[in-house]
């Protein structure tokens, strides 16, 4: 029976959603991260007597083999996430997102870890024709994806009775948190039209797959519940909709409101993703409950509630500056 899960990553965009969710169905959770975004993202649970904070780095071996023990299952969110801000510095990179990944698997198997989940992405796909599903090549064409692929490998290598893993590759994530990025599609486009009342689409026509944050911790809460043999050793791609950047665009003018121009300008970013979540629905039942319009709208209300204060210049909703600001090695 799965009682204490270890996060790592947990105090970012998607684990400060996850996080309050797990420790209400009764989870004793530990948290591992540097807290580089602010120590504000668990104010609402800090005194909880199931969360246990462990502000560190993941590369520190010592440090997992002394707090790791005692976890049913890992839910591994932490990395440098997304191109540019794994392009700032390649080497703290891979460091983070490959190497820190290898020791971390063989520490949770050697600690007694039941279930272990693995955060991938959907970009490990590279440029795909049609609909991407999971038994497509990997074809990455970043490091960034490539390591994510690589990462993959490792921990199915590792895989044994026992030691149960599930990988799931997300779809770009969107919708409110308390560690907020503003550097994703559906964020980016509803921050400039709240802020700015005006949308710069590049391109227009490429599709973006998405899925909100609600979702998104909503299956890692399931990915505890299912029986081994439905997940074990298991690949599944996560995603709600696939639209064209200038619909999402559309879509969050008519929210926000008929004020706000909608402006394009040509690319030379052509890239277009149609991933599929049919894998995932037909073997696991698992659908997403929100829609797009629905982050959107959560988004505009914490605008209107003045908990987004300087949207635009504020390092702490964007990866790169953050990055940039901490020179983190």
């Amino acid at each position: 029976m799965i009682q204490t899960i270890y996060i790592t990553g947990g105090a970012g965009y998607v684990g400060s959603v996850l996080v309050p969710k797990l420790l209400g169905r009764g989870y004793r959770v530990k948290v591992i991260d540097l807290f580089i975004y602010g120590d504000h993202v668990f104010d609402s649970v800090v005194e909880h007597p199931n969360l246990e904070i462990i502000k560190g780095d993941i590369r520190d071996q010592t440090l997992l083999k002394r707090t790791v023990p005692g976890s049913d299952a890992l839910i591994h969110l932490a990395c440098i996430s997304n191109d540019p801000s794994f392009e700032l510095d390649p080497a703290l990179g891979k460091s983070i997102n490959y190497d820190a990944f290898v020791h971390l698997v063989k520490i949770a198997k050697e600690s007694g870890v039941k279930r272990f989940v693995y955060a991938s992405s959907s970009s490990v796909y590279g440029i795909k024709e049609g609909d991407v599903t999971e038994d497509l090549p990997l074809m990455p064409l970043t490091d960034y994806s490539k390591y994510k692929a690589l990462c993959e490998e490792v921990l199915l290598k590792e895989r044994t009775k026992g030691f149960v893993t599930l990988i799931l590759r997300p779809a770009t994530v969107c919708g409110y948190s308390p560690r907020l990025r503003l550097d994703l599609t559906v964020n980016i486009l509803t921050n400039h039209a709240f802020t700015n009342r005006v949308i710069k689409v590049f391109g227009g026509d490429q599709l973006r797959p998405n899925i909100h944050i609600e979702d998104m911790t909503d299956l890692y809460v399931k990915s505890l519940e299912w029986p081994d043999e439905k997940i074990d050793g298991k690949i599944f791609n996560a995603g709600y909709d696939n639209r064209k950047v200038m619909d999402i665009a559309q879509m969050v003018k008519k929210i926000v409101g008929q004020d706000v121009k909608v402006v394009t300008t040509p690319t030379d970013d052509n890239r277009s993703y149609h991933v599929s979540s049919e894998k995932i629905k037909r073997e696991l039942a698992f659908v997403p409950k929100h829609t797009i319009e629905d982050a959107v709208r959560d988004l505009v209300e914490a605008f209107q509630a003045n908990k987004i204060p300087h949207s635009m210049t504020d390092p702490r909703y964007y990866n790169i500056k953050t990055m940039q600001k901490m020179q983190l090695r």
